[in-house]
């Protein structure tokens, strides 16, 4: 079988980063507490949850019955930030790492194996962290996809400079079939896959400042269909709301990971 090829395993399609590549595929949350982390998103978000395949330090959310996004009780134990990363998917987990180190990126992590697949954590020229993947895809690809759990908007420096960085290293507007295109729309660098929006790159963001809303970062965002809600909740649960307006809310979770939830509306 062409591993380039999407697997079936009876009504659910597996689907390999070998075809689908250079778009985010995951958005993961490393957290101190993992029980309260759960009750968190529970509470905000309405997520439900499940175990790991990776043991009892991971946690699959799940929206409507979708995985939407994982959780890791690693960061007290490996020193990591609490935050939340979005991940890329790539066709091998090397070349990437390799593309980025050669052109001015640091490695955290990685590869390492995380069965079904490779991943590594890293920073861009600018210090915004991300992550790639290497494998299999979330069971049922274009149902996490479209169901709009996630979207991401990198805040840098300079977004056409972050835009070349990230397409060298992703292979975005290539010659491969398949890969993202990207344009400059409403003073954004705009990121589609298969036609769809998938992440937005804008300028604006110091590079020495120590606030992690102005420093370069990307910023995940969830669609949700009360804002207000939502915020509210962040507040009543231990969390706090860093800005608020009608169509999204910037909070901040009990552990004191930043993240956006957007309008289902606006987005």
């Amino acid at each position: 079988m062409n591993k380039d090829t999407t697997l079936s395993r009876g009504a659910t399609d597996v689907v390999s980063t070998h075809s689908v590549f250079g778009a985010p595929c995951w958005v993961s949350l490393t957290s101190r507490d993992l029980e309260a982390t759960e009750s968190f998103y529970a509470a905000v978000l309405g997520w439900r949850w499940r175990t790991g395949k990776l043991g009892d330090r991971f946690r699959v959310a799940l929206a409507g019955g979708t995985p939407v996004a994982g959780i890791s009780e690693i960061a007290a134990m490996r020193q990591m930030a609490v935050a939340w990363t979005p991940y890329f998917a790539v066709p091998s987990a090397d070349d990437a790492v390799a593309r980025a180190q050669e052109r001015g990126g640091t490695v955290a992590v990685g590869p390492i194996s995380f069965p079904p697949g490779r991943a590594a954590l890293l920073a861009d020229r600018d210090g915004a962290t991300f992550g790639i993947w290497e494998g299999e895809l979330v069971g049922n690809w274009e149902t996490w996809r479209r169901s709009a759990p996630t979207f991401i908007r990198l805040h840098t420096r300079d977004a056409f400079d972050a835009a070349i960085f990230y397409g060298e290293i992703l292979d975005w507007a290539s010659d491969r079939p398949g890969c993202c295109e990207v344009h400059y729309e409403g003073g954004e660098v705009v990121l589609r896959s298969g036609g769809d929006v998938v992440a937005r790159i804008e300028s604006g963001a110091l590079g020495s400042a120590p606030d992690p809303t102005i420093r370069p970062h990307w910023q995940v965002h969830f669609a949700v269909s009360d804002v207000a809600a939502c915020a509210r909740s962040a507040e009543l649960n231990g969390g706090s709301v860093l800005s608020e307006s009608a169509e999204d809310a910037v909070l901040r979770d009990a552990d004191g990971a930043q993240f956006t939830v957007t309008s289902r509306r606006a987005r």
